[in-house]
């Protein structure tokens, strides 16, 4: 796919990236309005547009993680804006170390992936902001951007207006499903924001990577409930699985997000963290029981 490939939605464009946004590449979106223009997600992407970047009065981040920021080292003089629970991650490297919560192992490669495969620069300047904040660009184009927490604390959707567009960040409708595997997400939370999107009036749904750009309802509902039943999915596997006495640890080797054998460095604690929170509600259910310390298995149904 051509890198330099676009796709319009009023006064909203979007940015292909190579490969149609497949990680770690992803899609930014353009709003230009007649006074401001906005940019979201600044991707390795647009390291292919370097010669001809747009104007850009302010960047506004989904969410703070390394291929949503890979490009913002391109508009260093540029306000930049991210929800408060995320600015964290853009005022040093070691408060981005810390939404992903990696250990020392895992960590101490990735610290230099960030740097020099994504380009990371901290922005002690960026701005936060909380609740519902709408970016005002002119006329009656605005940004509207939605706290849609589960991936990160501060991971956000932003509705384009008036078109309509909902840009959907890391909720990214692939058969992969929903990742909720770092220290700042939360697999309820990200089960509420699926709820909630599913409410946002909108005529047209992008996403991060992947897909791109949905522009009709019924196919974009499909897509969302496919992508909700990853989590059920999930934990349907993992209670087949605990009909022995497993640990975490036993858990975490057998693969329940990644495909036993994928070559992802940070697989284990995602593991770990994903599935640690299933097996929190299922034990809180009752249908899940700590056998000897530090073991778990499926109560059976009688």
């Amino acid at each position: 796919m051509d890198a330099l490939e676009t796709r319009k939605f009023g006064a909203a464009t979007l940015l292909v990236g190579p490969r149609g946004g497949k990680y770690p590449d992803g899609n930014s979106l353009l709003v230009e309005g007649p006074e401001e223009s906005l940019l979201v997600d600044p991707s390795l992407g647009l390291l292919a547009r370097e010669n001809a970047l747009p104007r850009v009065d302010r960047v506004v981040l989904s969410h703070c993680h390394e291929d949503h920021v890979a490009g913002l080292h391109l508009f260093p003089e540029t306000p930049v804006h991210v929800h408060e629970a995320d600015r964290l991650g853009l005022l040093s490297l070691d408060g981005l170390m810390g939404i992903y919560g990696f250990t020392e192992s895992v960590a101490t490669p990735w610290r230099r992936a960030l740097v020099e495969q994504f380009h990371y620069v901290p922005r002690p300047d960026a701005l936060g902001f909380e609740g519902e904040v709408i970016f005002e660009l002119g006329g009656d184009v605005r940004v509207r951007a939605l706290h849609a927490p589960g991936h990160t604390r501060g991971h956000c959707v932003l509705l384009v207006e008036p078109e309509g567009a909902l840009y959907l960040g890391d909720i990214d409708l692939s058969s992969f499903g929903p990742y909720y595997g770092d220290a700042w997400s939360s697999l309820e939370d990200f089960e509420r924001t699926l709820a909630r999107v599913r409410e946002v009036p909108a005529n047209a749904w992008i996403t991060f990577h992947h897909i791109g750009a949905i522009d009709d309802r019924t196919d974009f509902l499909e897509r969302l409930e496919r992508y909700a039943a990853v989590i059920g999915s999930r934990e349907a596997r993992l209670l087949e699985f605990l009909d022995e006495p497993r640990s975490l640890d036993d858990i975490a080797e057998h693969r329940f997000v990644y495909r036993p054998g994928d070559a992802v460095p940070f697989a284990d604690p995602v593991e770990r963290r994903s599935m640690s929170q299933h097996l929190a509600r299922l034990r809180e259910a009752g249908r899940v029981e700590e056998v000897e310390p530090g073991r778990y298995r499926a109560r059976m149904r009688g």
